[in-house]
């Protein structure tokens, strides 16, 4: 069992670590928590502030000192009336571009040092100077595991209760549902999407899984960094794939803990590569449908940002909270996009290359239930690090679908959209659309579709044939592609077919 924040923090002063940052937005949690471990320590505790300057870190509205708002006066005269034990500071990263500023925190944290006394910033930004940064003990505070959502689910519930006649009547594997998708998310979200449940009709039930789940898609999409992804719920739903979906069956018995006993280690994730429409997106949805878990796409794009630092800070933001949440499937669309540099020479300042270390540390190191799923268009933009054997435990190639599979495409994607598959030649659909992948057939089936409303027409077999000729195939436009990529996999890949 892993330490707990508390024990954590405690190692740390044991150790003699004179400057420990935390970059949080869970700034009262943390403060409870390390109020805690100094009255269990003996530590002294000392807190600054821009609202109240110095004060007991104990019981802040006892100001130790008047006029000491000012970051430099705060540090000035905590400098020159040093305290053995703990001092917290809030929100000091933003002052430190000011030079007097950076001077008296540098000489407070060796002060500190020099005493065995400990200073511990608290920031919801982690943007520290490099002179800063290069000493300091980085301290992250864990997401709560499941023991203390539904302990904070049943204070919340009395709390309200309290305030407001409320019914709470959720059976144990509503609690357990709810507790799980309350995963991944901070203290104060998990509270708030539970009151937010309580408050639309005064009761916490069964009923409302799928608005704390609603909730949670929110958060999620509003964070920008991971976005929860639908998958059909059987796999009939998804045509072909067969060898894909034969080694999915196979590798689900060892996913639980019957099988690690047995000597079976989970599958930790795959790289899809093939040509773009092919399908690589359902391959992802497949595994989540066949797994019966999550599916949270992480876009590369979005990880990159104009401050130096951000990017990895928001890489390895999301792979935590992917950690936090799962067991799940994480899927990196088109993983080229943010670590094509990594492999060559670039101008980025090294930016692409610290992003694809960090990923590969993860993939290596990373215990908790997330499956990798990887993306692929363009080979030769891959780093080779991330084909080298071992980084997944499989490599599949998506082609363009066969004879057989654009048939089962048609006939599900007419009867998706309320057409009987019945009343179409679906082997004449199928044999004059070689050469097109999953994604055009679908097009060709919705434009067939505006044409036979506009015209007030039945949808027929023709009318989907006259939609396929207005466009060239794939296998036309991007020709010298697919043949280099096919001749790339053939002795590299698994056909996902």
């Amino acid at each position: 069992m892993s330490d707990t924040d508390e024990q954590r923090l405690q190692k740390i002063l044991h150790a003699r670590h004179a400057c420990i940052t935390i970059a949080t937005h869970e700034e009262e949690h943390t403060l409870r928590m390390i109020r805690h471990v100094a009255m269990d320590t003996g530590h002294g505790l000392r807190m600054w502030s821009s609202s109240r300057g110095v004060c007991d870190g104990l019981s802040p509205d006892l100001v130790e000192a008047k006029e000491t708002e000012n970051p430099a006066a705060g540090l000035y005269y905590m400098l020159n009336k040093p305290m053995v034990g703990v001092t917290i500071l809030l929100d000091m990263v933003k002052h430190l571009d000011e030079p007097r500023v950076l001077r008296l925190l540098r000489d407070f944290i060796e002060k500190q040092r020099s005493i065995r006394g400990h200073v511990i910033l608290i920031d919801p930004s982690e943007d520290l100077p490099d002179v800063i940064a290069h000493d300091a003990t980085r301290f992250e505070i864990a997401l709560p595991e499941e023991a203390e959502l539904t302990e904070l689910i049943r204070r919340v519930v009395q709390r309200e209760n309290r305030e407001q006649r409320i019914e709470a009547r959720l059976t144990r594997g509503a609690l357990t549902t709810i507790v799980r998708n309350l995963r991944g998310l901070s203290r104060r979200q998990a509270e708030q999407i539970i009151i937010d449940a309580i408050c639309e009709n005064q009761r916490l039930d069964d009923g409302d899984i799928n608005t704390v789940l609603a909730r949670k898609r929110q958060l999620l999409h509003r964070d920008g960094l991971l976005e929860y992804v639908e998958a059909p719920t059987d796999l009939d739903d998804i045509a072909g794939l067969k060898r894909l979906k034969r080694w999915l069956h196979h590798r689900n018995a060892a996913l639980d803990e019957k099988s690690q006993r047995f000597g079976l280690v989970p599958p930790r994730g795959v790289l899809m590569l093939g040509v773009p429409g092919a399908g690589k997106s359902l391959c992802a949805k497949a595994v989540a449908t066949a797994w019966q878990r999550p599916l949270l796409r992480l876009d590369p794009s979005v990880l990159y940002d104009r401050f130096i630092g951000e990017s990895e800070k928001r890489l390895r933001s999301a792979l935590h909270q992917a950690e936090a949440m799962s067991p799940l499937i994480l899927w990196i669309d088109e993983i080229e996009k943010g670590f094509a540099s990594a492999g060559a020479r670039s101008s980025d300042g090294g930016l692409s290359q610290r992003m694809f270390g960090t990923l590969l540390t993860w993939m290596q190191e990373h215990r908790a239930p997330v499956f990798l799923f990887a993306t692929a268009n363009n080979i030769e933009a891959l780093p080779a690090e991330l084909l080298r054997k071992g980084r997944f435990d499989e490599i599949f190639f998506v082609d363009l679908p066969s004879e057989t599979v654009r048939r089962a495409i048609f006939k599900i994607h007419l009867a998706k959209r309320r057409h009987a598959p019945e009343g179409f030649d679906l082997d004449k659909l199928a044999e004059v659309s070689d050469g097109r992948t999953g994604a055009e057939i679908e097009q060709a089936i919705i434009a067939a579709l505006h044409q036979s409303f506009a015209d007030e027409k039945t949808l027929t077999t023709d009318a989907v044939v006259d939609a396929l000729a207005e466009s060239p195939p794939l296998a036309v436009t991007m020709g010298e592609h697919l043949h280099e990529l096919r001749s790339w996999a053939k002795d590299r890949c698994v056909p996902a077919d």
